[in-house]
């Protein structure tokens, strides 16, 4: 059996529970059909490095598992079928110095704590920045102030 690694982002629009639902399905997928499933990484809400399906966000999830080829291929079926899912990649670890990386990532993802499930994961808005209005004025008009200085002395 290979060692392989499955990231897969899931839609921010979804509630918390929805949110579980899905990891638990990709686990589920994983242990049907004869894989081993060695540690998840939820990563939480993160921004998207360009927006999907008009979203600016998703709910990032890594999951290191082991398990035959026909395993992974039905299990990027499953994902690709699955409109409650973004994005997904799937990588495999295969000579010696990969397997020591994917050894200790599946490490660090067991000693991660787990997010808090209290948390609804919702989009993050930003929060609004208010200048003072007299400074505005002042910023705009001394540029111009400046151009039509250097245009009488040219």
């Amino acid at each position: 059996m290979n060692c392989y690694e499955t990231l897969f982002v899931v839609k921010p629009t979804l509630t918390a529970e929805e949110i579980e639902g899905q990891i638990a399905r990709v686990k589920e997928i994983i242990a049907e059909n004869g894989g081993e499933l060695k540690a998840t990484d939820e990563m939480g809400m993160r921004r998207l490095a360009y927006p999907i399906e008009k979203q600016e966000r998703g709910y990032y999830t890594v999951v290191y598992y082991t398990a035959p080829s026909e395993m992974v291929i039905e299990l990027e079926r499953q994902l690709r079928y699955n409109e409650e899912i973004l994005r997904f990649m799937t990588v495999k670890y295969t000579n010696k110095k990969e397997l020591a990386v994917f050894e200790k990532m599946v490490e660090a993802a067991n000693k991660k704590p787990a997010p808090e499930k209290s948390e609804a994961p919702v989009a993050e808005e930003a929060p609004a920045v208010e200048a003072p209005a007299e400074e505005k004025p002042a910023e705009t008009e001394a540029p111009a102030q400046e151009a039509a200085a250097e245009s009488t002395e040219a």
